[in-house]
């Protein structure tokens, strides 16, 4: 099981007002800043966010590599995986496919996807069979 990940981004204030817009939809609504200081020499600060008690989605300031990473966010119903593509849009990101079926890859797979800020590949999923009904 993945415990955390660390997405590099060019300017961590504006992709953690991008990300404050678009999280929540899918009720990743805690945040929490890690001083890098108070790690192992080199450590960067952080920006991360989470839920039900977790911190999962770390944000640091650095040179951005977005072809090395996409991250796909599961969502609780279609219903959400529409409004958090709405919110990315509203906050700036740029459309990869809208929401609908994939059915290349099962007709129950639902999912809309995005470049933030960064230019990251984010998909917003629902699996009914995974991530309920």
């Amino acid at each position: 099981m993945l415990d955390h990940l660390f997405l590099t981004v060019a300017d961590t204030g504006r992709a953690v007002a991008f990300y404050v817009r678009v999280l929540p939809v899918l009720g990743i609504d805690r945040r929490l800043d890690y001083d890098g200081s108070q790690g192992p020499p080199g450590h960067p600060d952080l920006k991360g966010f989470g839920a039900d008690g977790r911190v999962f989605f770390w944000l640091r300031q650095g040179q951005p590599a977005p072809e090395a990473v996409h991250v796909g966010f599961a969502a609780t119903s279609t219903a959400k995986v529409d409004a958090a593509f709405a919110a990315a849009l509203d906050a700036g990101a740029t459309v990869i496919h809208p929401p609908g079926a994939q059915h290349h890859y099962d007709p129950r797979y639902y999912a809309a996807q995005v470049r933030d800020l960064d230019g990251y590949s984010l998909e917003f999923v629902h699996k009914p069979w995974q991530h309920g009904a």
